[in-house]
């Protein structure tokens, strides 16, 4: 039987466990990417293990989603970043140079190689042919110290495409195509592989669209072949030498097959409040839009707003509609300030912003109340712009452009509008002197560390038996932002003692100060959830920031991958109501305990749990390796790499 490009890649790179669906294995990781957000924390813990340097073949770290530097903790964290990249061998990419997913698809991503970054968006790489996964900081921490990444090997989804695009119709609608197919959740621990002769038609910035947005589907990651595309890309990057032809064999087996005509794709749009709540823009054509966003790692290349620039060419925005346009990286920022299309977007009342991530996680341009805020990132949950009454819409480009143009949602397909011609460099800008190699010789160096610089939270083994309340009952697709707000709160990412008074802030604002007290009190915190908990990005502290507050299990009726995993990683059991009525009959306030966790654990065995308040008991489940429950009981995965 042939093989998938998936398990080709995995097994170059197998160092544990046998590579079989569902199995547990271990990965060597040749490149890491980390961002501020999550990057300051990931650098700390690496610190703490007391390696000297890292082992991969290129780390890097990225400045792009807190560069506004509102209060002294940002730059302090920049400094800190800058100069613990420098003594520890990461290539350092200033902030102004772009969005991680973006910068490290032009200048360092290499088909076959394995990819792991501190960012759910991670699998951006996959259009170039990586296996890019995102993953928790101290994962990345480890695999930048050598060690390997664990994962369950996926099951493996075929995308097979057919046909090509329309005009009007992007990368951005075939994504939106998929999710509406495979939605947000349940499809943890596989793989969307992407194959037929349609994917010939779609550069590597399509690609990269595609696979970047997979993350919402709660995939492992996505990935495309090596091709001729592929080639071309890296030709224009002047990184020919890099590329490397792969695909699956023809006779490969997958779990999952499914077709897409891509001339029969049209243009679409996620509704509020989530990328998979997705219909056709003929559905909400003529809807008024008061907000539009072109940018962010889904949507920002030199093509995406080389093709913005031209449907603005000689036009206005709408008066009743603001325009902010965002560059992904320094690279395309440069080349449409050269070529005009950065003068068509100004002459049109667009409003540029820096390269960065900006308005996708909450930083900056904040629609008003109740606004239609049409954007082209990738995340559309309830708040994340910045303002809850909002309402987000994630289209395309060019969807973005008309909004803008005409104050409201227009169909291209009926109204007979011209499709702009784009024609794109045979070769791109290429200025790396905001990626900052690291010293040979750091001896000389010391790494900064301003008052927000804290140390990695510790946390005690894990107990025998749990005696405590259920601090906070919540329901469906619980993200990482419900968790962990992002904004103008993670300039405290660094301050973990400060960051986790906003724990469940938008759900619950009592929350942070409720926990800490049941914490002090010697009991244990339990958090109640409904399916599809901690969807969205890969931010640890959704797990550390609760495990500081006293948190020692979550109760849910599913998790997402990512966070399921970093819950393991600071020590918390992610547990399953193994009858799922049971979430309807824990509410928040009940005492709860559950006895006899470590033999139920290595038994492999369901866990009672007692409901002190109502008098009963229930069973929960888990999927867990002997490896995470070994972690589980050092008490987390900082503890666990001590003792080994």
């Amino acid at each position: 039987m042939g093989k998938t490009l998936t398990y080709k890649i995995l097994e170059e790179h197998l160092v544990s466990g046998k590579l079989e669906p569902g199995k547990e294995i271990g990965v060597k990781i040749d490149q890491t990417l980390t961002q501020d957000a999550t990057g300051t924390m990931a650098y700390l813990q690496f610190e703490a293990m007391g390696i000297g340097r890292v082992k991969t073949e290129r780390s890097v770290s990225y400045v792009d989603h807190n560069t506004l530097q509102e209060g002294f903790e940002n730059a302090d964290d920049h400094s800190y970043l800058q100069t613990v990249a420098a003594k520890h061998g990461v290539y350092f990419s200033r902030p102004g140079n772009g969005i991680c997913h973006q910068v490290h698809l032009e200048r360092f991503g290499k088909p076959g190689k394995t990819l792991l970054g501190s960012d759910s968006h991670t699998p951006t790489c996959g259009g170039i042919g990586m296996i890019a996964i995102g993953a928790g900081g101290i994962d990345v921490a480890v695999a930048m110290g050598g060690g390997a990444f664990n994962l369950i090997a996926p099951r493996v989804v075929k995308v097979e495409l057919t046909g090509k695009l329309r005009e009007w119709v992007t990368a951005k609608d075939v994504i939106l195509h998929v999710l509406g197919i495979v939605s947000t959740k349940g499809n943890v621990n596989n793989v969307l592989e992407y194959a037929g002769e349609g994917v010939q038609s779609l550069s590597v910035p399509q690609r990269a669209t595609i696979t970047n947005m997979g993350a919402e589907t709660g995939v492992t990651t996505s990935v495309f072949p090596s091709d001729g595309e592929t080639k071309e890309f890296l030709r224009a990057q002047g990184r020919q030498e890099d590329w490397r032809e792969l695909s699956a064999d023809d006779d490969a087996e997958y779990d999952r097959i499914i077709k897409i005509d891509l001339s029969s794709v049209e243009p679409m749009v996620a509704l509020p409040h989530s990328p998979g709540n997705v219909v056709k823009v003929s559905e909400v054509a003529g809807k008024k839009v008061d907000q539009v966003a072109i940018g962010s790692c889904t949507n920002s290349s030199l093509r995406d707003l080389t093709i913005t620039g031209k449907l603005l060419r000689g036009k206005k925005v709408h008066p009743d509609t603001s325009l902010v346009i965002s560059p992904g990286s320094k690279q395309v920022f440069s080349m449409i300030s050269k070529n005009g299309i950065l003068s068509d977007m100004i002459d049109s009342g667009a409003r540029i912003m820096e390269s960065t991530c900006g308005f996708c996680i909450g930083n900056g341009q904040a629609p008003r109340t109740d606004a239609v805020s049409v954007r082209t990132n990738n995340r559309n949950f309830e708040g994340r712009s910045g303002t809850r009454s909002a309402g987000i819409y994630l289209v395309s480009p060019e969807i973005a452009t008309l909004c803008a143009i005409n104050g409201k949602f227009v169909d291209p397909l009926e109204s007979g509008m011209e499709y702009p011609e784009i024609e794109l460099p045979d070769r791109f800008e290429i200025d790396d002197s905001m990626i900052l190699p690291p010293p040979e010789d750091p001896a000389g160096i010391e790494v900064s560390r301003g008052p927000n610089i804290g140390a990695p939270p510790s946390n005690a083994p894990l107990a025998g038996e749990l005696k405590g309340e259920a601090a906070i009952k919540v329901g469906d697709k619980i993200t990482t932002d419900h968790i962990m707000p992002a904004g103008s709160r993670l300039k405290y990412r660094s301050n973990i003692k400060k960051y986790s008074e906003f724990v469940f802030e938008g759900v619950d604002p009592e929350f942070s100060s409720r926990a800490s007290g049941l914490r002090d009190a010697g009991k244990a915190v339990f958090v109640i959830a409904g399916e599809s908990y901690g969807q969205g990005s890969s931010r640890e502290h959704a797990a550390m920031c609760p495990m500081f507050l006293g948190v020692k299990a979550v109760i849910a009726r599913s998790f997402e991958r990512i966070h399921s995993a970093n819950l393991v990683n600071f020590g918390i059991l992610p547990l399953v109501f193994a009858d799922q009525d049971d979430y309807d009959k824990v509410d928040a306030g009940d005492g709860l305990e559950i006895g006899n966790i470590i033999s139920s654990l290595e038994s492999g065995k369901n866990i009672t749990v007692s409901n002190t308040t109502k008098g009963k008991e229930f069973k929960v489940s888990y999927s867990l390796t002997p490896r995470q429950i070994d972690i589980l009981k050092a008490g987390g995965l900082l503890n666990y790499t001590r003792n080994i």
